[in-house]
């Protein structure tokens, strides 16, 4: 068995509790418009281009066969559009400025990387975190590494938008420790238009998970996208009076991903971070709830 995986991250301390290792899951059913990680998105394996390291020396040119890398009034273009994302450019790129994004790892290659860090879990209370993307999206892959890890007595963290089948949170809960659950907006309508979809499963598998499994909820302060005082009152009410909510954790926006979109052939709309103020009020009618609040905004 196989998943698709973009990124392993070593020595994370913001992705659940002590020092972990944080695995992406490429491929995700959200659209977030100020996503920070665009090479999440898509399910297959994609071609990056970092334009700084590149230097013009064409031998990507002749080794592309859909003519996707050409030289245009004497500047080398790449074609997104005709792309097959075949890799075949990004294996003869001497300086690395072609990359592909996403692949394909075994049960063994994962495990392989996580116990590179097993003594920092013991030492810190840390452990393994599944991230993305949606890692749910690949649920089969997941189960197996969650077994896995639980058989060593590994902590476990699974990271999700909640998007996904009921039933997927039903196969991993015995080999879950703890649920990172992101949390974008209240407002379906504001949901649809951010993200693409709307909030009605999100907020419907959240209700049942609260009630069973530690949940760190994870909210991300966005200007002029959650920062109202209606946006705000409803998060208070529907988090409100649930003994396994451990934490909130109010997220800054950052801009460390808009550079990535042209990387990857995409527009980046741009956002900017809730002002400091707005998240004092916030952490303030959360706390007010009775509710466990992390500002790092």
């Amino acid at each position: 068995m196989k998943g698709t995986i973009f990124n392993i991250q070593h020595f994370s301390v913001h992705d659940g509790p002590g020092i972990r290792t944080t695995v992406f899951f490429k491929g995700c059913n959200l659209k977030c418009a100020w996503c920070h990680n665009p090479e999440s998105q898509n399910a297959t394996p994609e071609l990056m281009f970092h334009a700084k390291k590149c230097i013009g020396c064409a031998a990507c040119v002749d080794a592309c066969e859909t003519k996707a890398r050409q030289i245009v009034n004497g500047r080398l273009t790449h074609l997104h559009e005709t792309c097959t994302d075949c890799g075949k450019c990004a294996e003869i790129c001497y300086t690395k400025a072609l990359e592909i994004i996403g692949q394909e790892c075994t049960v063994e290659d994962i495990m392989e990387e996580v116990m590179k860090d097993i003594h920092l879990y013991n030492n810190s209370g840390g452990g393994i975190t599944f991230s993305g993307g949606e890692a749910m999206l690949q649920i089969d892959f997941l189960e197996e590494v969650l077994k896995e890890c639980k058989a060593l007595g590994i902590h476990t963290a699974v990271d999700t938008a909640g998007n996904i089948p009921w039933e997927y949170f039903q196969r991993i809960l015995p080999y879950t420790d703890l649920f990172l659950y992101d949390l974008k907006s209240m407002d379906c309508n504001l949901h649809q238009k951010f993200t693409g979809v709307d909030n009605d499963r999100i907020l419907n598998n959240l209700i049942k998970l609260k009630k069973i499994s530690p949940i760190w909820i994870r909210i991300p302060c966005i200007k002029n996208v959650n920062d109202s005082k209606k946006e705000m009152d409803a998060y208070c009410r529907y988090l409100q009076h649930a003994e396994n909510i451990q934490r909130i954790e109010l997220i800054p926006y950052h801009s460390y991903g808009e550079s990535k979109y042209k990387m990857v052939g995409r527009s980046a709309e741009i956002f900017a971070q809730m002002d400091k103020q707005t998240s004092q009020i916030f952490q303030e009618k959360l706390e007010a709830q009775g509710l466990p609040v992390f500002n790092y905004c």
